[in-house]
């Protein structure tokens, strides 16, 4: 089976950033409340001039530049979000039209929420096997969560951030794993939908999805291990969703971990959704923490509820 190599990666951020202490003379919380609880001490929302759209063109004209490849280069653009601008057309086709290509490329959004990511990777891998997308794909991670937050809710509107990442891939023949799958549990962790006796804001069961994460992240894991012939310690890096540091703590004591292999971000970002995990690859890159070599495992979880892993070398 064909891997997949990450040759390229960028990012976006909007230009506000929301801390903690600015939350608290919103609504009744504070930095301890949130930090203690979640890691998180602050988040990016957009402005009313920026959107999903915007983060992630700005991440893919970044990861185009990182890869050394102009937008005609690629073949196919697949964008993980659930918060698209528009119902459709799609955020990978507003991108497709922000780096003003000269040839037409398959491009779609792909939602599985906080696994999207993974999701995504993997949809492109399968797409380059079977030859009709040409050599180099664009996979973008890209949310704008604040604009379907309650306010009201301290539960959730604490948690969440807007962002977005990308990478250029390619084929590889590199060792390489994937594990992924979803239950039909949508009580658990839903957002806006079309039917009308539903409120149009982000909702969840924080606990629920707690003890769902514990039980996914680790079980990813070792299939991941399993069908790669990898042990957990030669691992170069762990990149998990970024949605609690309590979970990725939770999950190293579970396995028995080594923490330093586990990076986290969320304290920068707050929770991404799609765009976490490539938002934590984009900053790993940027440090030169892939050497050749290395071996990588992302692992998501959310709502469907869903779950994703994949084992990259680079």
């Amino acid at each position: 089976m064909k891997g997949l190599k990450i040759i390229g990666m960028g990012r976006s951020v909007p230009s506000q950033c929301i801390t903690n202490d600015q939350l608290s003379t919103w609504m009744d919380t504070s930095d301890e409340w949130i930090s203690s609880r979640t890691g998180i001490r602050q988040r990016y929302f957009c402005t009313p001039e920026e959107s999903c759209s915007t983060l992630a063109l700005e991440a893919a004209r970044s990861a185009l530049a990182s890869a050394g490849l102009s937008a005609d280069d690629l073949g196919l653009i697949v964008t993980a979000t659930f918060t698209a601008d528009y119902r459709t057309p799609s955020v990978a086709c507003q991108v497709q039209q922000g780096l003003q290509m000269n040839h037409p490329v398959p491009c779609f959004d792909l939602n599985a929420a906080c696994s999207g990511f993974v999701y995504a990777l993997e949809t492109a891998r399968c797409l380059l096997a079977g030859g009709n997308a040409g050599r180099y794909a664009l996979v973008i991670g890209a949310e704008c969560l604040s604009r379907i937050l309650n306010q009201q809710d301290r539960g959730t509107f604490v948690l969440f951030g807007d962002g977005a990442a990308a990478a250029v891939v390619e084929l590889s023949d590199s060792p390489y794993a994937c594990v992924w799958g979803a239950k039909g549990e949508v009580e658990q962790l839903n957002a806006p939908s079309l039917v009308p006796e539903q409120p149009g804001v982000l909702s969840m069961d924080g606990r629920a999805v707690f003890r769902f994460a514990v039980d996914a992240l680790p079980r990813c894991l070792q299939e991941l291990c399993q069908q790669s012939g990898t042990t957990l310690e030669q691992l170069n890096q762990i990149v998990c969703h970024q949605a609690n540091s309590r979970i990725i703590d939770h999950v190293v004591k579970k396995l028995g971990a080594n923490p330093a292999q586990f990076y986290k971000n969320m304290d920068r970002y707050g929770n991404t959704s799609a765009a976490s995990i490539p938002l934590a690859l984009s900053e790993l890159w940027e440090q030169g923490a892939f050497p050749a070599g290395s071996q990588v495992a992302c692992v998501g979880f959310g709502a469907g509820l869903t779950w994703g892993g994949c084992l990259l070398t680079f």
